[in-house]
């Protein structure tokens, strides 16, 4: 589908990305959050990643400008979806948090939108039986950073029609990403295979193996990895990181997703990587 209204739940940094390039590509986007201030940083972020692109010769000012414009925020969800082609919901990894939106979008969206969520290890079929229009449900996982990375995990639940699937491979493509289509099992595709990679770096810190950078360096010259591990969980944030784990592990009924000690006192301490300013590395 040709991208013409896109409403976004979540401001924060997958919300704020998702935003980001659909205005970039043309679309009118409602970013919606219950926090005006976190509305008014999200729009700043947009902004200093837009003016990056410029500097990099990407984009020229005028089309910078273009794409500002475009993004409208609001705290109302009602208002910020009753118009909208396709509704992306981008907020924390909770199964409740998500049932209280996918409850509240089903009422204000209108019958013919497309509800779609950005969840990296929630059954879209659950989130689908949230609402009275299962069919019109779908997973769209992208990656972070999303204005960088080029994937997007398209999942379908149990009753997501051909329809709606086909719509948002569509309309990932005009977003200028690389749709890949994958089953409705815990985890997908991406952090079904990594989060135990993540787990396990954290298990060998805790047992002293070795330091964290060590770590990373043995992953990113050994196994040619271009981030490693560790530094990967703290861009993702530690306590996202363990979300997706508890989910995996309460799902699959298996321990190798269990989640490791030291990652849970990491996050019980406020350490949640970049945005924190301290994960398993510092940032300034």
């Amino acid at each position: 589908m040709r991208i013409a209204r896109l409403s976004v739940v979540g401001a924060g940094t997958m919300g704020n990305g998702i935003a980001h390039v659909a205005a970039e590509r043309g679309a009118s986007v409602k970013l919606i959050d219950l926090s005006g201030d976190l509305l008014e940083r999200a729009v700043l972020t947009i902004g200093k990643n837009l003016d990056r692109q410029v500097k990099k010769g990407l984009l020229d000012g005028e089309a910078r400008d273009a794409a500002l414009d475009r993004i409208e925020t609001t705290t109302d969800l009602e208002s910020g979806v009753v118009d909208a082609d396709v509704v992306i919901e981008a907020v924390p990894e909770k199964s409740e948090l998500k049932r209280t939106i996918f409850t509240a979008l089903d009422r204000a969206a209108h019958e013919r939108t497309i509800l779609a969520s950005n969840t990296s290890s929630i059954s879209i079929t659950e989130i689908g039986g949230f609402t009275s229009r299962p069919d019109r449900v779908i997973g769209m996982h992208f990656m972070n950073p999303v204005p960088v990375m080029q994937l997007v995990e398209v999942i379908r639940g149990l009753a997501t029609s051909d329809e709606t699937a086909a719509a948002v491979v569509e309309l990932s493509r005009d977003l200028g990403k690389t749709p890949v289509e994958v089953n409705d099992f815990p985890g997908f595709v991406s952090n079904r295979v990594l989060m135990p990679m993540i787990n396990e770096a954290a298990t060998a810190v805790m047992e002293g193996v070795a330091e964290p950078d060590a770590i990373d360096t043995v992953m990113k010259l050994g196994m040619n990895h271009p981030m490693g591990p560790l530094a990967l969980a703290d861009l993702i944030g530690l306590d996202t990181c363990l979300n997706i784990l508890e989910v995996l592990h309460r799902e699959l009924g298996d321990d190798r997703y269990r989640p490791s000690p030291l990652l849970r006192k990491y996050v019980a301490a406020g350490w949640l990587g970049r945005k924190s300013g301290r994960g398993f590395h510092r940032y300034p």
